[in-house]
């Protein structure tokens, strides 16, 4: 879910600048290998507009990152035939490319383990796919920024004022089943440092995981908890999000959407497959 707004005018051209120098200065791009893969980012959804901008944009950040990668989003299922602009079904991408011998190395655009997704790649045993997202400690600044962005949590350490809106509890809620939430919890752990309050992970695979992990907040002496979605966005809908939160009386953050870490995270997934360090991405 991106919130950024087209601009009216045009904006002014960046010009490139001097490489910073000194031991802090940002390592160059790792070179890729001749004839490197195609890095297919597996959407956990089926097609759609939302679905279709999440992957351009997570797309656009990765080839700003390293602009001689050729990447490419695969869904759940396609789309409506659209020419050349398609939403293409991951079991058809997969197809195709192992038929044309040219198997992409799957990048999951997942926090946490999606069985949909393992369903599609199952019959496709000699493509290279990489792990999830997640946990990662990027990913748990991701909701941080989106907790802030929504008046939930302080933007930082250094701002130690009081926001009258912000959740003294947070309900970090995940799809995915059993093993994604367990995960999910190591990503709370993290948040809950980052916050200094008391995190949660929960199912939104399960409405009783929600309502208990709320439960379990107020009754920890919390009084205003909040929701924090645990997921890209296009993987549950806007109106069954705001169902759950007025279910247990919470406000709620946006999904985490295209940010930049997201984009690295998978870069570096990608990269590590080839066997190139992507730590300092």
């Amino acid at each position: 879910m991106s919130t950024a707004a087209t601009p009216s005018t045009p904006l002014p051209v960046r010009t490139p600048s001097a490489r910073a120098k000194g031991r802090h200065r940002r390592p160059e791009r790792p070179e890729l290998p001749e004839g490197a893969p195609t890095l297919l980012l597996a959407i956990p959804a089926p097609a759609s507009p939302e679905a279709r901008q999440l992957a351009e944009e997570i797309a656009t950040l990765i080839r700003l990152e390293h602009p001689g990668i050729e990447v490419s989003p695969a869904y759940l299922t396609a789309g409506e035939e659209d020419g050349p602009y398609t939403m293409r079904g991951l079991s058809d991408v997969l197809t195709a490319a192992v038929e044309a011998q040219t198997p992409p190395v799957v990048v999951p655009l997942s926090p946490g383990p999606c069985a949909e997704l393992d369903a599609l790649l199952a019959p496709f045993e000699g493509v290279q796919r990489t792990d999830t997202l997640g946990p990662h400690p990027l990913l748990a600044e991701a909701v941080h920024v989106r907790l802030s962005e929504a008046g939930l949590a302080r933007a930082d350490r250094a701002r130690l004022f009081a926001i009258n809106t912000s959740a003294d509890g947070i309900v970090l809620a995940g799809t995915g089943g059993a093993e994604a939430l367990e995960l999910a919890e190591v990503t709370a752990v993290l948040l809950a440092a980052r916050l200094a309050v008391p995190v949660v992970a929960a199912s939104l695979d399960s409405a009783e995981t929600v309502a208990a992990a709320v439960t379990h907040l107020r009754d920890s002496g919390c009084v205003q908890p909040a929701l924090a979605p645990y997921l890209l966005g296009p993987e549950v809908s806007p109106e069954a999000l705001k169902a759950v939160a007025e279910a247990i009386d919470c406000a709620a953050a946006e999904p985490i959407g295209a940010y930049a870490a997201v984009a690295r995270l998978a870069l570096g997934l990608y990269l590590g497959t080839l066997g190139i360090d992507a730590e300092n991405l």
